[in-house]
């Protein structure tokens, strides 16, 4: 008697939703249907797999196994893809990550589509009506609240403005990327045959001819997407991927600027560092100024030295010394995690493979590059040997023919090709080099 009566108390439970959203009646938009979820779906299936592989390229580029350069604490489990970054192509870098902010720039005006579009879905009731349910509605939760996490701590980043984030940005959009790609790959496993037959189930060039009049709801499915009781159409399906389509354009002509360069750099007005800074031969973007990073010209001034480490004592040059020494050039862009690069600019100074030859090693495995400035973890930087005995990796002491600027780093800067440009030190003190 009492399982029979519980089992009656949860029928009224379910049969009786609260009002508002958990009432199927309340959701009534005409268009909202498996097609459009599926088209965008499909469209994110793509974009964010595409997001995920130059994320993991990305991490790998800034060497986290080295001394240093750990953005993170998970290299062990995490890294197990980890590589030995390369120097060629010179634009890599730069590529991967314009590729990654811009796409994920552009991909937000279809990931909100597409949350509306699924939204009754977040109203179910009753919530859970079975243990294999509250499972998908879990994974549903990891999904939708990782995707908002991922997107907008990489808005934040792109913006420079990290007052909101608990904590390194490094660490939360890495672990935060893992929790979500999981979600999403179960998530992409168990709907994608019904993605499929939606795809299938309705024509794309019929429904981009369809206009607001001629539009028709779904015929009524069995996970509640359709309205049970639509609307008139106010737009048609056509309407509304268009309207996801030219904000998304709105987007790319605001933001890809900053990567592409040319005549987009000055629509690039959600790229802070995208644009120029002025003219000369140093009138080029800077992640942060001198002033910003609290660098002195007291510390670069007449009584600044390089600090090489090796094999035997240290030995230390001034910058005059550094000029007395063969000079080579290396056309090479700065690219950084934000998104924004630099175009080629002529780079000219020492390199790094002979500044090992000086310190007595040669053949070393690595270097590690420390800044005057302090207070900053990104003011040290370890790269590799490949990227030492690169003939294009530079302490740079002049720039476009002209010598560096403070905020571009001088006395000397590091540039080397495909790094990542924060890796590109600026204003660079001690360099110790270090055996395997």
């Amino acid at each position: 008697m009492l399982r029979g009566a519980l089992g009656q108390g949860w029928r009224t439970v379910a049969d009786s939703p609260p009002p508002g959203p958990f009432r199927r009646g309340f959701w009534r938009s005409p268009i909202r249907g498996p097609w459009l979820t599926a088209v965008l779906g499909s469209v994110l299936l793509v974009g964010i797999t595409i997001l995920f592989v130059t994320g993991l390229a990305s991490y790998a580029a800034y060497n986290p196994d080295l001394r240093s350069n750990d953005m993170t604490p998970g290299k062990g489990l995490l890294g197990f893809y980890l590589f030995d970054w390369p120097t060629e192509p010179y634009w890599l870098y730069r590529l991967n990550q314009g590729v990654h902010v811009t796409l994920g720039i552009v991909l937000v005006p279809v990931l909100l589509a597409k949350l509306w579009s699924v939204i009754p879905k977040l109203f179910d009731w009753p919530p859970v009506r079975s243990l294999a349910q509250l499972v998908e509605r879990v994974s549903l939760l990891l999904l939708v609240g990782g995707a908002i996490f991922e997107f907008a701590t990489g808005i934040v980043n792109i913006q420079y403005w990290y007052q909101p984030l608990p904590g390194s940005f490094y660490s939360l959009h890495f672990y935060g990327a893992w929790v979500f790609i999981g979600a999403f790959v179960v998530h992409v496993g168990i709907r994608f045959p019904r993605m499929v037959r939606a795809l299938r189930s309705r024509s794309l060039r019929d429904e981009l001819r369809t206009g607001t009049a001629a539009t028709r709801p779904e015929p009524l499915d069995e996970h509640g997407l359709v309205a049970a009781d639509p609307a008139p159409p106010t737009m048609s399906r056509r309407g509304a991927l268009g309207l996801v389509g030219a904000g998304s354009l709105t987007l790319f002509v605001a933001t890809a600027g900053q990567s592409l360069g040319g005549p987009l750099r000055r629509t690039a007005l959600l790229a802070p560092r995208g644009q120029i800074l002025g003219s000369g031969p140093n009138g080029f973007q800077v992640n942060k100024t001198a002033f910003a990073a609290g660098v002195t010209a007291a510390q670069t001034g007449q009584s600044w030295r390089l600090e090489l480490v090796g094999a035997g004592a240290p030995v230390a040059f001034d910058r005059d010394e550094l000029l007395a020494m063969p000079q080579h050039s290396a056309q090479l862009p700065i690219a950084c995690v934000e998104g924004w690069s630099t175009s080629n600019q002529l780079w000219s100074g020492v390199r790094l493979a002979d500044l090992a030859r000086l310190a007595g090693r040669p053949d070393a495995a690595s270097v590690l590059i420390e800044s005057v400035q302090r207070g900053s973890a990104f003011a040290n930087a370890s790269m590799r040997r490949n990227q030492i005995l690169d003939s294009r990796s530079l302490l740079a002491l002049r720039v476009n023919g002209a010598d560096l600027s403070l905020d571009h780093g001088f006395p000397a800067r590091v540039i080397v090709p495909a790094a990542p440009g924060v890796h590109n030190t600026k204003w660079v003190a001690r360099m110790t080099f270090v055996e395997a």
